[in-house]
């Protein structure tokens, strides 16, 4: 990392604020050298992870009656509107085309906070600055055709999804470029799906069908000099996560940290490769552990979390050198006191690690 901090903290960007000005002026003032962009969906429901992305993509129409999104391939212009979407993707990623990739922007009334967020990093400048788009598992499972066939299933709007979701991340990487160029961007992809996976309703779905798609979608990020984490709440195949080429595996350390010891030759490769673990120790799942934590009992939790990996016989210092902190997942479902809290508690309880572990390089 950047700076000389053996820990550092960010957040998964799903908070309860109905005010913008006051959740940014919350990531900024925990997470100084990786802010967050908020994501308010309780101020407007367009922030919800679903919706979020999907201005812009052909195809995807919100039906009222059935309150959900759809992608909608029986339209007149679907097609022509695919032709036109395939040919701007193919200007942006090979060609750079910057001002193609505006049609592609994530507007004020999709993101509230950000013309805030944007203002505040110009001015403080972070090592890193943090955004996030839902995964491409959890996003194509949770959109359907008309036929109500998750759209992961059909090549061709998989193909739109994984494109879509590079363009989104890639107009968020610009615009927190233009903000402060020397701040490293970051890139979650928000995949709370990638748990379910081996389960009997996506019992047809193959580990190359994600590590494949994650790997398209990390690979342009890298190319633009961006950082790529994944980012699941809960347990599950963690080589699907480390095969797939990105830089950052983030889940929840605090119920599940003895998940990773089962993958512990995946995940010793991943981080002699140079990847990162963002340990989710602050539990914004349960609001009764948040609610009894201290600074220094969740300071044992990593202890913990991190013993699975270090009775496998990983080195304690590659761990430590590793490892980022966060909430275990979002804040979205707390109240903003309780939001608030867990923020605070995942800066302190980086402050109390560097303190420990300050001989660490």
């Amino acid at each position: 990392m950047k700076r000389n901090k053996t820990f550092m903290a960010t957040a998964i960007g799903s908070l309860p604020h109905i005010n913008s000005k006051e959740a940014v002026e919350l990531v900024f003032s925990a997470f100084l050298d990786i802010p967050v962009l908020p994501q308010l969906a309780n101020l407007n429901s367009k922030e919800d992870m679903t919706s979020q992305l999907n201005e812009g993509i052909p195809g995807v129409i919100y039906d009222i009656t059935d309150k959900r999104w759809y992608i909608d391939q029986e339209s007149e212009t679907f097609y022509e509107e695919l032709e036109e979407f395939f040919l701007d993707y193919e200007s942006i990623v090979t060609e750079g085309n910057q001002e193609i990739l505006e049609k592609y922007a994530i507007s004020e009334e999709y993101c509230s906070s950000l013309p805030l967020f944007l203002e505040k990093l110009s001015e403080i400048k972070p090592a890193y600055v943090k955004g996030q788009v839902i995964g491409p598992f959890t996003f194509g499972t949770s959109l359907v055709d008309r036929q109500k066939k998750c759209a992961f299933y059909d090549e061709t709007l998989k193909e739109i999804i994984i494109k879509a979701l590079i363009l989104k991340a890639l107009w968020l990487i610009k615009k927190f470029k233009e903000a402060s160029p020397e701040s490293q961007p970051i890139i979650f992809m928000d995949e709370p799906t990638v748990s379910q996976y081996g389960a009997s309703a996506f019992i047809t779905v193959k580990k190359e069908d994600l590590t494949e798609c994650f790997g398209e979608i990390a690979s342009v990020l890298k190319k633009v000099g961006a950082l790529v984490g994944i980012h699941c709440c809960g347990k599950s195949d963690w080589s699907l996560i480390t095969e797939s080429k990105i830089d950052i595996l983030n889940f929840d350390g605090f119920y599940f940290g003895e998940s990773l010891g089962l993958y512990s030759k995946d995940i010793e490769k991943f981080l002699n490769n140079g990847g990162k673990i963002a340990w989710g120790i602050i539990p914004t799942m349960d609001t009764d552990s948040l609610e009894s934590a201290t600074v220094d009992s969740l300071a044992k939790k990593y202890e913990e979390a991190i013993s699975y990996l270090v009775n496998k016989n990983i080195s304690r210092d590659k761990i430590l050198t590793s490892s980022i902190l966060t909430p275990s997942c979002g804040a979205g479902s707390l109240t903003v006191e309780q939001a608030e809290k867990a923020m605070r508690f995942t800066a302190g309880l980086a402050d109390v690690l560097n303190d420990k572990y300050s001989n660490i390089v």
